[in-house]
């Protein structure tokens, strides 16, 4: 990692985890596999940023550790990459494991419960799908029926300026800066 940390993949240390690392590498992963409109990609951080909003619409009393939850829901793809969910399946069971090790060793770095509560796992889930909506149908060429049939109804509609692709500094520090807010 830039912070000069080193990540084992099969058994992540919590003490290895820095959220410099994680907003750096997020506002450098591409959703849609870059094919979005923009001259810059739709970047995981971005998204991230997105999927927290839209949480704070659906449950405004959720509170700070919900919401950085949301915040950090594909926080392992700073060292993974963002896959497409059918790809991931193609994978299995080892991909998921990696991922799952990463998620409890991000959650434990950051005061979060190593095991997300079904509830909150549910909110998130209901939100990045909502997420997904939006940018498919405003960044990725998909037509509204399709999305619906994919993603279902968006739950809620944030602020739709989110999905204006940003360069890859300003996702960095938007993304550390609300996690500052979230976590401070």
């Amino acid at each position: 990692m830039l912070s000069g940390r080193r990540l084992d993949l099969l058994d992540p240390s919590p003490l290895d985890v820095e959220i410099d690392d994680i907003a750096h590498g997020l506002a450098r992963v591409a959703r849609w596999n870059g094919q979005t409109k923009g001259p810059h990609i739709f970047s995981v951080a971005q998204h991230s940023l997105l999927v927290e909003e839209i949480v704070g619409r659906l449950a405004p009393d959720c509170g700070a550790p919900v919401r950085l939850t949301a915040l950090l829901h594909d926080a392992a793809e700073y060292v993974i990459g963002d896959m497409i969910t059918p790809f991931k399946s193609v994978l299995g069971g080892e991909y998921g494991a990696v991922e799952e090790r990463l998620v409890r060793a991000i959650h434990i770095r950051f005061g979060l419960p190593a095991e997300t509560p079904a509830s909150v796992t549910k909110l998130v889930k209901r939100a990045d799908r909502a997420a997904a909506f939006l940018e498919a149908t405003r960044l990725a060429g998909f037509s509204i029926a399709e999305a619906l049939e994919i993603f279902g109804e968006p739950a809620a509609v944030p602020d739709t300026a989110r999905l204006e692709p940003w360069p890859a500094e300003t996702a960095t520090a938007r993304f550390a800066e609300r996690f500052s807010e979230l976590h401070g």
